[in-house]
């Protein structure tokens, strides 16, 4: 079972990797079906995008990833705030403090790598793990990949048994430094080990 605070934790998370400007109870409180004075818009939208991707996810929790099933998730994540959403990009994008440029994403391509992540013999935490530095650095969408790269990993751990994938906001200033350094030179180990050993909770919680 899963916690519906380690849930709001993991929206609230997916909302300080965009800097959108909420807090904790400001997250806990939309997710009660209340409206917060002072919060934009789309940053309850933005709430509620993922309090549904989660409900998504719980509900086919035992159904196999695929490309289709991260487009699903994306199409949940990124309703009314992408160019597209459940699709992936068909244009070029940059990605702010580095020069990297993510190529566009060719499905067949795309299929290939994920399936590779997948059939490997790693455990449930080292796919996750793996899942979502490819999804990030590979910016398959116009916008929410971090988002949807997580929901994607904590897909993979929660039907693994394996825990809950959550950056708290001590360790996003030191997760974004990981992310970016690893955007430039494309080597996820760093990112991966601080995750790993700072951002897996056990679902016990």
């Amino acid at each position: 079972m899963i916690s519906n605070r380690l849930i709001c934790e993991n929206i609230y998370c997916g909302m300080k990797m965009e800097n959108r400007a909420v807090t904790f109870p400001q997250t806990q409180t939309i997710l009660n079906g209340v409206n917060v004075p002072g919060v934009q818009l789309d940053d309850m939208q933005a709430i509620l995008n993922m309090r549904d991707a989660w409900r998504y996810l719980m509900r086919t929790i035992n159904e196999p990833v695929t490309l289709e099933y991260l487009c699903k998730l994306h199409e949940y994540i990124a309703r009314n705030e992408a160019l597209e959403w459940g699709k992936l990009r068909t244009g070029s994008v940059g990605i702010s403090g580095t020069d990297y440029m993510p190529p566009v994403p060719v499905w067949e391509d795309a299929e290939r790598e994920l399936s590779a992540i997948l059939s490997s013999n790693a455990t449930a935490t080292e796919k996750a793990l793996n899942a979502f530095a490819w999804g990030t650095r590979g910016q398959f969408f116009w916008d929410g990949n971090k988002r949807t790269s997580m929901t994607l990993a904590n897909k993979i751990l929660i039907s693994g048994g394996a825990g809950i994938l959550t950056i708290t906001d001590k360790h996003m200033e030191q997760f974004n430094a990981l992310l970016l350094d690893y955007y430039n030179t494309g080597d996820s180990e760093a990112l991966k080990d601080f995750l790993y050993h700072n951002a897996i909770q056990g679902m016990s919680v």
